[in-house]
């Protein structure tokens, strides 16, 4: 029996493969200490934090969470119809997650260029400094996610179905990682403080 034999599972290799969800871990993790480390900071800034909370717009962000909750349905969506090998579907589905992320940059920009035009950058305060530094961290991510999904989307072709579902199942766990940053972010920055 030549046929190769694809392993089950696991803890040692979970969906997608173990370096994604080390890399997820790690990126979960550091969102999680700079969200703390901001915690630290309000106690001491209560004032500052509040009226600075203020100044952002809640359409936005709201806005901005919608595009990522509809992006993750979508890659859901495109892994499940990879998995029963419909590339056209997972093509569409694939094609709106990259369109939701790009909707989400497109808000985003319009966020921060009124942020700026407000004199409103690192350095006013705390909180500034933590909004900056935190959501230009997860655009970051964000734009990698969208490389990714790019490669995906490239690769489904009917000469490619080697690897296909594990690297559908570990970009997509990459996409979601960057919805999860989100919906951390969204509600602390925006509706907390």
């Amino acid at each position: 029996m030549d046929s190769e034999v694809k392993p089950v599972n696991s803890f040692f290799y979970p969906p997608g493969g173990l370096l994604i969800w080390i890399i997820i871990m790690l990126e979960l993790f550091t969102f999680g200490a700079l969200l703390i480390t901001m915690c630290v900071f309000y106690k001491d800034e209560t004032t500052v934090f509040h009226a600075s909370r203020l100044q952002l717009n809640i359409f936005y962000g709201t806005i901005n969470t919608l595009f990522l909750l509809v992006g993750g349905y979508c890659m859901i969506m495109a892994v499940n119809l990879a998995k029963v090998n419909s590339l056209q579907g997972a093509r569409l589905y694939t094609i709106g997650a990259i369109i939701s992320g790009l909707l989400f940059l497109v808000v985003k920009g319009f966020e921060y260029s009124e942020k700026i035009c407000s004199g409103l950058v690192m350095g006013v305060n705390s909180f500034w400094n933590f909004y900056w530094m935190l959501t230009l961290f997860h655009v970051i991510h964000l734009i990698a996610g969208l490389v990714i999904l790019f490669f995906l989307l490239s690769g489904l072709r009917k000469d490619n179905q080697e690897n296909l579902i594990d690297d559908f199942t570990a970009g997509a766990a990459f996409w979601h990682m960057c919805d999860l940053i989100w919906l951390l972010l969204f509600p602390v920055l925006y509706l907390v403080f």
